[in-house]
């Protein structure tokens, strides 16, 4: 059984208490979709899966498991599976919208369980045509900046070990499961196991809340970052500072207990750039960039806090994660990056990979920020993996196909190889990956979601003329199992096998 570990995730005047599986990641599938891209690497790669295979792909089974119409075009930010509350066993998918609405559906049985309205969410800022007002950015969790466990299992791993407990522990201090996490943690005991000075119930006497699981977190038109319960989207706390009001904002995430986030196109006359706010000190420090920031993502972390970020000047840059005070740079030679950093590890070495504008796969290495522009065909952003042989992948869009590349090491130097090109896939969105099946949908008046075998490319399932609108610009997620997407018409898909209630 995967080993619990709790982290102080936010301390905003009071203590909350991520629970998370090993690496930040956890749950029946192998990892929850934390943030855009799954994790702080903007990896896109959900490590593995108890149900989705290439094997199991091949049998028939995987299809629709629910749909559910929202207002505002919603956009699938977060997954929390095996989350054990008050109300007993829940598995969550979170969404925002630009009409500033939250909702919170029970991905199991496919039914709204909450739903939250911030304020300012149909504020529309002047300014140019993509500065349409709302919740511009994700609801998230906390995570880590620490790498996740490379798997490369094609077949399950990472499921549920063991019976769920849903037995819950007293009001306000989350089920019996997480007290027991806590207390082998170390968290909230003085000397020789006892209670914390003074009573405390948790690492701060003062704390009323006790432990529990990680918060989700929003950012509002106004600018306010709103940190509620995953249960039922109460705030304990008044909302915070963070960024101009009818700002762009993407790329939201929480690291090792700093929010940041980008702006971009210069909406409501917010700078374009990074922003980073340390929640405990209410300090917000700001990097402009030349150019904007590029890519749906925004920005990725690597292993030690430095945050990458591709522009629209050509440069990849690496900042302190505190001050964001330029640390290095690298740059494209003349094209502008055209999506966000990727970050991942190959061979003892950590390598930042990017596209540019005129198809090329840059990748550099991290301690010097030294490296090479590739020849590619990449049209969108980049998901990576590895798979059960240690071979280093990225795919991303490539015209009308998804393509893949593997990353090689001749006398010393790194070198990308064409993998394979899929079938012709009109326009299509960013692709994910799933324990070794990689989902990529087109983009069209009637979108159709595709499986295809990671190694070869190969189809193994489309969804044929179920969805009936275009695809949301978030693209696809997935955790639990479940692969979820929205389309222009404000409906959220799931697709699965079928679970027994």
């Amino acid at each position: 059984m995967q080993s619990l570990y709790i982290t102080l995730a936010v301390r905003f005047g009071f203590a909350i208490i991520c629970v998370l599986a090993a690496h930040a990641q956890g749950g029946r599938g192998g990892g929850d979709w934390i943030t855009a891209g799954s994790d702080a690497q903007r990896s896109s790669w959900v490590r593995t899966d108890p149900k989705i295979s290439p094997a199991s792909m091949a049998n028939p089974g995987f299809g629709l498991v629910w749909k559910i119409k929202l207002p505002g075009e919603p956009t699938i930010a977060s997954t929390v599976d095996r989350y054990i509350g008050y109300r007993g066993f829940r598995s969550y998918a979170f969404m925002g919208s630009k009409s500033g609405e939250i909702t919170a559906i029970d991905s199991d049985l496919g039914r709204v369980e909450w739903k939250k309205i911030l304020p300012g969410g149909s504020a529309k800022p002047s300014g140019s045509a993509p500065c349409t007002g709302g919740m511009t950015a994700n609801v998230v969790r906390p995570t880590t900046g620490a790498m996740p466990a490379s798997s490369g299992g094609r077949g399950g791993g990472g499921g549920r070990t063991g019976g769920a407990k849903s037995s819950v522990g007293q009001p306000l201090e989350g089920a019996v499961t997480i007290a027991e996490a806590a207390a082998r943690a170390g968290v909230g005991r003085g000397p020789g196991g006892g209670r914390g000075p003074g009573g405390g119930r948790g690492p701060d006497a003062n704390n009323p809340f006790g432990p529990r699981v990680s918060p989700l977190l929003a950012i509002s038109s106004d600018g306010m970052l709103h940190i509620m319960y995953v249960s039922n989207g109460e705030e304990p706390k008044p909302p915070v500072p963070f960024l101009p009001a009818g700002a762009n904002a993407h790329g939201f995430i929480v690291v090792d207990n700093i929010t940041y986030a980008a702006t971009s196109q210069g909406c409501g006359g917010v700078a374009n750039g990074i922003w980073a706010l340390d929640i405990a000190a209410k300090q917000t420090v700001h990097w402009t960039p030349e150019g904007d920031i590029a890519g749906s993502a925004g920005f990725a972390f690597g292993p030690d806090g430095t945050v990458y970020a591709s522009t629209s000047g050509g440069v990849l840059a690496a900042l302190d994660p505190k001050t964001l005070q330029l640390k290095s740079s690298y740059k494209s030679g003349g094209p502008t990056f055209r999506s966000s950093p990727v970050v991942f590890e190959y061979k003892a070495k950590t390598l930042i990979a990017a596209t540019s504008q005129d198809g090329r796969i840059h990748i550099a290495d991290a301690s010097s920020l030294s490296g090479t522009g590739y020849p590619a065909a990449a049209s969108g952003e980049l998901a990576s993996w590895q798979d059960a042989a240690g071979t280093r992948w990225f795919v991303a869009p490539a015209k009308d196909a998804i393509a893949a590349w593997k990353l090689d090491e001749q006398d010393n130097t790194l070198t990308l190889q064409p993998g394979w090109t899929s079938r012709e896939i009109p326009s299509p969105r960013s692709p994910i990956v799933v324990n070794g099946i990689i989902f990529a949908a087109a983009n069209s008046s009637s979108p159709v979601l595709y499986a295809l075998d990671g190694s070869t490319g190969r189809e193994l399932w489309n969804s044929g003329k179920i969805m009936t609108a275009p695809v949301r610009e978030s693209g696809i997620s997935g955790s639990g199992s479940q692969i979820y997407l929205g389309t222009s018409d404000g409906t959220i898909y799931a697709f699965g096998f079928p679970t027994e209630h």
